[in-house]
């Protein structure tokens, strides 16, 4: 990983220093040695007036498998100097889902001048992925299938295959159809190059290959794919019609843009996000997510602002104040991190979320318990005072147990509520742990202490 990131670093550099110096012959050579997707990933890395003075020495021919590798933010940056023939053309060399894909980042109006610059059998093609939802398998798949009949012998389909010359890419089945396109199973490539010629197809076909409907969510899709080592899976309509294909590349890419969400919404910020955006758009997207935080903060000190007389007079509280507040956030991100990814692979759901609920709190109240006694000894050796040492003890105690709770709870109940757990989460919790944190320590030194 890390020699890819200096392998990449180092291209960009070399790109600059070509552009600085006008060495376009250079240039060119160097982009025809690489892939669309380093060419991408080059793009995301320069600045934006670089990127566009980069963007007029790329083979035309490959203009659409580079913006199909681009995050959605840098390529609506590429696209805004290209006219509706350019970006038919360049979505045109891409397979249904990818150009399907790429349309679906275009402002609406251009989409449909895109559709309209399309010939008749790509705009087909592309608008069958269109008509579903783009986090959905039917926005997922690739309408490039090769389909055979039950009846037909294995020398028939070999010959079929030749006169079809080229295959779609990643083709390691062909499905078997009725003649109303009903699909009833696959005919793996591996079977069917070593059975005999006069061998039918129904003969060697698998019928136990689920397909999966068009209306399921890609993170299913994901999963299927992931329990069962697939390669290539057929997509249906409700009446079991074959409408395509999902490939084991296309989910690879949903895993990869799942990651990202997730890394990304922790800080409330979009999974593409380009790096090189005007800075007031930056600012823009980060503010409200600063405002959330600014208010949350103001509440946790207005806890504290409620013993301040108590602070006032015992200095070591406001010394140990971010110790029971931080074991408290720590533990509950933990918890948060697990039930997040347990809803996100379907491992938690109504079925056993009480039992999880139970169990998260019983870890919080042993790790309560166990630091709760390190804490105090250390407490009360540093300020020669046991009673601090016991007083602190309680709040972690209280914190954690707060802790295991709420990080289970909270993003349970975010989905309910239609919110993503991975993006509010995090906030909601450091809140809820500051505000029990600080008023535990604080309350309890009120009572026992002062």
């Amino acid at each position: 990983m890390a020699e890819q990131i200096s392998r990449n670093q180092a291209r960009v550099q070399t790109i600059q220093h070509a552009l600085e110096s006008n060495e376009i012959w250079q240039l060119r050579e160097l982009l025809g040695e690489l892939h669309p997707s380093e060419i991408a990933d080059i793009l995301e890395s320069l600045p934006s007036s670089v990127r566009d003075e980069l963007w007029v020495h790329i083979d035309s021919t490959i203009e659409g498998d580079v913006l199909s590798n681009s995050n959605a933010a840098v390529r609506l940056t590429l696209v805004e100097n290209m006219d509706p023939s350019q970006l038919a053309d360049a979505a045109s060399s891409l397979d249904s889902d990818d150009a399907a894909d790429f349309l679906q980042d275009l402002p609406g109006e251009l989409v449909d001048e895109v559709l309209l610059s399309m010939d008749e059998q790509n705009r087909q093609r592309v608008a069958a992925v269109l008509t579903y939802p783009a986090d959905t398998a039917g926005g997922l798949m690739n309408v490039d299938t090769v389909t055979v009949r039950s009846d037909v012998e294995v020398d028939v389909v070999l010959r079929y295959l030749r006169r079809l010359g080229e295959m779609p890419e990643n083709l390691d089945q062909l499905f078997v159809v009725d003649r109303s396109n009903k699909f009833l199973g696959v005919l793996r490539l591996s079977k069917l190059v070593i059975a005999h010629a006069d061998t039918t197809t129904a003969e060697i076909m698998s019928t136990d290959a689920a397909p999966i409907p068009a209306g399921t969510p890609v993170h299913e899709v994901a999963i299927v794919f992931e329990q069962r080592d697939l390669l290539s899976a057929p997509v249906v309509d409700d009446d079991g019609l074959l409408l395509g294909r999902i490939t084991v590349d296309d989910v690879v890419d949903v895993i990869r843009e799942e990651s990202e969400r997730l890394i990304m919404s922790a800080a409330g910020l979009d999974e593409e996000h380009d790096i090189f955006a005007p800075l007031l758009v930056t600012a823009r997207q980060r503010a409200l997510w600063l405002a959330l935080n600014l208010a949350t903060a103001f509440l946790a000190a207005w806890v504290i602002g409620l013993f301040e007389a108590t602070i006032e007079q015992l200095v070591a509280l406001a010394v140990l104040m971010p110790v029971v507040a931080s074991m408290g956030g720590i533990a509950g991100s933990q918890t948060l991190t697990i039930v997040v990814r347990g809803l996100a692979l379907g491992q938690i759901g109504s079925a056993n979320e009480r039992a999880v609920l139970r169990r998260e709190v019983t870890v919080g109240l042993f790790n309560g318990c166990l630091w709760a006694v390190v804490v105090a000894a250390v407490a009360g050796t540093w300020f020669d005072d046991f009673r601090l040492g016991l007083v602190i003890g309680c709040a972690m105690v209280l914190n954690l147990l707060t802790a295991g709770f709420a990080g289970a709870a909270i993003p349970l109940i975010l989905g309910r509520l239609k919110i993503d757990p991975a993006l509010a989460g995090g906030v909601v919790l450091t809140t809820v742990t500051d505000v029990v944190g600080f008023f535990a320590f604080l309350g309890l030194a009120s009572q026992f202490l002062v």
